[in-house]
């Protein structure tokens, strides 16, 4: 597990300390770890001091997360290049080249990444960037960066070997793998490792004081990530990079702070025994606690109504988290956050055309209730306008919008607590995805004022509510056991 910017992270841990009531004492131990001699210059006592303090500090993890070291630990000094070769190594046995293909051009369907960014490239450059440290899970060996001072070799070895006596107890690459193919519960388990190595690393600077993380009053810790963000890549970076890299550690922290903070890291064993469903797990610990999971939302296959030439490039879950970066592209970060709070699942499913690249992007988006999802439809209409700014034929009708761009036409459909949308198609391919849905046919353009066009279906005498459109394209809304079926992966 790589400890990401972590140069930032020690400005930032300052800046919390000050925030909290317990300055003075922290200060006493950072004017003592400013204190510690510098590393020798040779290679061999390099590797002498090293060795030493990552073995002092192993001890002292072991003590704080009450994980003790169960087998010997592999420890070694690495250079730029050699860290380098390893964060390419790495990316290539976690996804091959077509998936990494895929995540770029979902990312850019989504519109969170401008077309063509390469993103293997930026990984690269970043993780090299800023990786000091980092604790391999199939060697099991931790390693550091030799061009860091001792001091703060420190404090990434806090965080790094806390994943090491994690990996000993927990098996952690197996456990993160569990999660697939959801990439969003996946996130989450990447949230649980690098938020409890950033809560340990807080205990670490707090030795000495008689006082813990919890201890701390309640903190946002998310609100530092600006900081964290200044360094020359991730300044350059879409602002959605930056928000995915540091997720899993400010978030994370967030979270761990949460769960640990009424019986302490004894929780931890039951964090990995249980871990958080989704992201939205994460960013609300508190459903957490209660247990509440998403239900799984299922997607009709298109590929047959597209035609030859069109593939499947991927097909997952965003989670909370991914669309609120989806709704912060467009609409800023708090009506992101308020828009987001509503999601009770999803999924998505991305087309490509192999001679063209043109990419159809389906999504399937479930809210906690029918109020949210008449409030999502209004805002994410605005959203999609603003991202197609070349758009004809605008058509919006109670629930239903469309519009035609050079790409192909976008459509945003809602019924009862699900909205859908389908991007690059024809009006065609969308009303086959519907039917396939199991939703009635939306309405069309060419429709007149007064004027009722499409068939409804019969509606059981059961007492539901029957909403009955405003003006042209008359349409029943549903309750949501009569047209949604939700089938586990």
């Amino acid at each position: 597990m790589v400890l990401i910017a972590n140069r930032a992270f020690f400005r930032v841990l300052t800046i919390l300390f000050l925030l909290s009531f317990f300055a003075g004492s922290l200060e006493v131990r950072a004017q003592e770890a400013s204190a510690a001699p510098p590393p020798a210059d040779s290679k061999a006592s390099a590797q002498a001091d090293f060795m030493a303090a990552a073995d002092e500090v192993l001890s002292q993890m072991s003590q704080i997360t009450g994980l003790k070291l169960r087998t010997p630990l592999k420890k070694s000094l690495r250079s730029r290049e050699e860290i380098r070769a390893y964060v390419i190594k790495q990316m290539n046995e976690e996804k091959n080249p077509a998936e990494r293909y895929a995540d770029a051009r979902g990312a850019e369907a989504f519109g969170l990444l401008p077309k063509g960014f390469d993103l293997d490239a930026f990984m690269v450059n970043v993780l090299t960037e800023q990786v000091e440290g980092l604790y391999d899970p199939k060697s099991q060996e931790f390693y550091i960066a030799d061009w860091s001072p001792l001091e703060d070799q420190r404090m990434v070895m806090a965080h790094e070997l806390t994943h090491a006596l994690e990996d000993q107890h927990f098996q952690i690459e197996p456990w993160v793998k569990a999660a697939r193919p959801n990439e969003d519960a996946e996130l989450a388990r990447d949230a649980v490792l690098e938020g409890s190595a950033m809560a340990a690393m807080v205990d670490y600077l707090m030795l000495g004081t008689g006082r813990s993380l919890m201890d701390l009053p309640d903190f946002d810790f998310s609100m530092l990530m600006g900081d964290l963000g200044s360094t020359p890549t991730l300044q350059k970076a879409p602002p959605f990079l930056k928000d995915v890299l540091m997720f899993p550690y400010m978030s994370g922290l967030n979270f761990s702070a949460a769960v640990l903070r009424n019986s302490g890291w004894a929780a931890l064993p039951g964090v990995f025994e249980k871990p958080p469903a989704s992201t939205q797990q994460i960013l609300h610990p508190g459903l957490y606690k209660s247990g509440k999971t998403p239900p799984a939302v299922s997607l009709p296959s298109i590929e047959k109504l597209l035609g030859d030439g069109w593939s499947k490039l991927d097909e997952n879950v965003m989670g909370e988290f991914g669309w609120k970066e989806v709704f912060k592209q467009f609409l800023g970060d708090e009506r992101a956050k308020t828009l987001a709070g509503a999601w009770d699942g999803d999924r998505y499913s991305l087309y490509e055309q192999k001679q063209t690249k043109k990419l159809v992007l389906a999504t399937r988006l479930h809210l906690d209730s029918e109020e949210h999802a008449a409030r999502f439809f209004g805002q994410y209409s605005e959203a999609l306008e603003k991202k197609y700014s070349n758009r004809t034929n605008l058509f919006r009708r109670p629930n239903f919008f469309s519009f035609d761009t050079p790409e192909g036409g976008v459509f945003l459909d809602c019924f009862g607590f699900d909205c859908v949308t389908l991007e690059g198609g024809a009006r065609g391919l969308f009303d086959g995805f519907t039917k396939a849905i199991g939703w009635r046919l939306a309405p069309q353009p060419t429709e007149q004022p007064g004027t009722k066009t499409e068939k409804t279906a019969e509606i059981p005498a059961s007492g539901e509510k029957i909403v009955a459109a405003i003006g042209a394209g008359l349409r029943f809304q549903l309750p949501a056991n009569l047209h949604f079926s939700y089938s586990a992966r």
